[in-house]
């Protein structure tokens, strides 16, 4: 079951994103359904499929199946393109071609899945820590930061960059941590440090150096906490 899903995902790589040009994806957008070049990237999927499959036609359901939809899903995303948010097309449109991969496995190699371990003490531990760690603490910092009033620095920022940030800086401390790497957090805040020397030496305002320091040391603390609770159940349901 697992080799079949590899084998058609890499023929969704190769056609999605080895071998499709920035120049095609731009025609389709232009051309729509009337571009030569749709036609070629399904052409080139279907090459795709047939090599990694090696040519065993015992499949062809299959490739009927995933070339067909394919299509049909770059048609819609070519029409829906501008009227919804690129990023959301991308990633629907990805997850679409990854469900149909996956429903072709299935037709050839039927499977269960079993969502029991979803209630596993592991894994609710595991969920409820990454909701911590990643949206609550962005709550809980801006809540506790709140009373310092920045109105007067230039906002230079990308729009909500620092929450994007803090929750990455976040997931990668807790991952330290779980992956008892904790000389990673000292490489993590040396590597921010250096990032903000330059802000914080142009800016040579006071207040904006201790605010960053506040929310980076909340940031980390957060992250820490939750790490070494996470680290502490799991010892627990041991």
């Amino acid at each position: 079951m697992l080799i079949l899903f590899i084998k058609l995902f890499l023929a969704n790589l190769i056609g999605d994103f080895l071998l499709q040009p920035n120049s095609w994806v731009e025609k389709k957008r232009k051309e729509k359904e009337k571009s030569l070049y749709l036609y070629l990237h399904i052409a080139i999927h279907a090459l795709s499929l047939l090599i990694v499959l090696q040519f065993n036609m015992y499949y062809w359901l299959g490739i009927l199946i995933i070339l067909s939809s394919h299509f049909i899903i770059d048609i819609a995303k070519i029409w829906l393109n501008g009227r919804y948010n690129e990023r959301l097309l991308f990633f629907t449109d990805q997850f679409l071609h990854l469900a149909i991969i996956a429903f072709v496995v299935y037709i050839y190699v039927p499977y269960k899945i079993n969502f029991e371990w979803i209630y596993s003490e592991k894994s609710l531990i595991t969920i409820t820590s990454i909701i911590f760690v990643t949206v609550v603490s962005s709550v809980i910092m801006k809540i506790l930061i709140s009373r310092w009033d920045l109105n007067n620095t230039k906002n230079q920022d990308l729009d909500n960059a620092g929450a994007y940030i803090g929750i990455l800086e976040r997931i990668f401390i807790f991952g330290f941590i779980v992956l008892k790497y904790w000389e990673g957090i000292g490489f993590l805040l040396a590597a921010k440090s250096v990032f903000r020397f330059g802000d914080l030496s142009k800016a040579k305002d006071r207040k904006l150096t201790e605010y960053v320091l506040i929310g980076t040391l909340l940031s980390f603390g957060l992250a820490i906490v939750s790490g070494v609770i996470y680290m502490h159940l799991l010892e627990m349901f041991k």
